[in-house]
């Protein structure tokens, strides 16, 4: 069977060489061409045919910034595909861009598979008549998401979460805190992976750190797309000289972690998995801020509170995600354990989802 795989961002790269991997130990006669990088490359033995470094558009004046870039994209996925013609494409995540090319390979008669959802639940969800009419099988990774799909003709199936699947291979490095010189409990500040929020939210969970330092090791983890001066601008304040930033284990971060102050995301997720008490902190523009809460219905942000389907973690959002209350909650935390995430990890689901994604989206295919 020939596969048509289409991601447009380094996570959806990373799911979708997992994929790839998983598909082909079940087709033998498995054929892929796609839209990529460097973890789909290697998984498929050659090139993407667009690169997702090609792809990284970011927000809306991004988009403005960069249409006719974008424009030229649509046409030229298009035309690939007439010429490849597969036996189904597989849209990964990247709605903006997926959500219309979905549309197009349904009328053209191609089989559509959509995996990660978009997040219609929580905002636009026009966008859900145009996946129950042009996608074949949708493919969720949050189990909430299916009661969602309910009330709709939207054919969705959980076979779990790709995360419970890569905490459960991490190999923890036992050598880390020496290797790092690092004596006391960790305080860990996972600021997230995108410049705005870096600098929004980081300094606020700086200074809520300061009064605990003495007691924990604080230490920033480096999100490995952007630049470490940006980091280091916010840490050159002489009080936080005994902060540690630290790149390329992010996953050892969490698994050595006592306490987190998290922007709310996937990390809020995988550090419920690993079973850190967290706290989670959003900010953003005040015009951002002020259209998401017209758009935005949802009672939580955090989707460790999404699954839960109740508070379990603190959000800290906009106006409330200052020091002293990042603070608060940290000093809170610090009597908490690892059994406060339990009801999120059993809803979440058992290890092995890529390979069950796979033979969902193999017997859809031959059907």
């Amino acid at each position: 069977m020939k596969y048509y795989i289409i991601a447009g961002e380094p996570s959806g790269d990373k799911h979708g060489g997992k994929l790839i991997t998983a598909i082909k130990q079940q087709d033998d006669d498995a054929q892929f061409r796609f839209w990529g990088g460097d973890d789909m490359a290697i998984a498929s033995k050659q090139s993407p045919f667009v690169h997702v470094k090609e792809m990284a558009f970011m927000g809306f004046i991004e988009v403005v910034k960069n249409i006719v870039t974008i424009l030229q994209f649509f046409s030229k996925a298009k035309k690939d595909i007439h010429t490849y013609q597969p036996d189904v494409v597989i849209f990964i995540d990247y709605p903006g861009f997926n959500l219309r090319m979905a549309k197009w390979a349904k009328r053209q008669g191609f089989k559509t598979i959509y995996y990660i959802s978009p997040t219609v639940w929580a905002w636009h969800k026009s966008r859900v008549y145009d996946i129950e009419k042009y996608v074949d099988l949708l493919i969720c990774i949050l189990p909430f998401e299916i009661d969602f799909y309910k009330d709709y003709k939207v054919n969705a199936i959980y076979c779990g979460n790709p995360i419970v699947d890569e905490v459960a291979h991490f190999t923890k490095d036992t050598s880390f805190l020496q290797k790092h010189s690092v004596g006391r409990p960790i305080l860990a500040l996972l600021p997230g992976s995108r410049l705005q929020e870096i600098n929004l939210i980081l300094p606020a969970m700086l200074k809520a750190a300061q009064s605990l330092s003495d007691t924990y090791q604080v230490v920033i983890a480096k999100a490995d797309n952007i630049d470490a001066s940006i980091y280091n601008h916010h840490l050159s304040d002489a009080h936080y000289s005994t902060y540690k930033l630290i790149a390329h284990n992010y996953y050892n971060i969490l698994a050595h972690a006592r306490l987190a102050a998290v922007t709310s995301g996937t990390a809020t997720l995988e550090t419920a998995i690993f079973g850190v008490p967290q706290v989670v902190c959003y900010k953003t523009s005040p015009l951002s801020y002020a259209i998401a809460k017209r758009l935005v219905t949802l009672k939580f942000i955090s989707l460790v509170n999404l699954i839960a389907g109740k508070e379990l973690v603190k959000e800290l959002i906009q106006d409330d995600c200052t020091p002293d209350n990042i603070l608060a909650q940290l000093n809170i935390l610090s009597s908490k354990d690892k059994s406060m995430y339990s009801n999120v990890s059993s809803k979440l689901g058992e290890v092995g989802s890529a390979k069950k994604i796979a033979t969902a989206i193999v017997q859809f295919v031959h059907k």
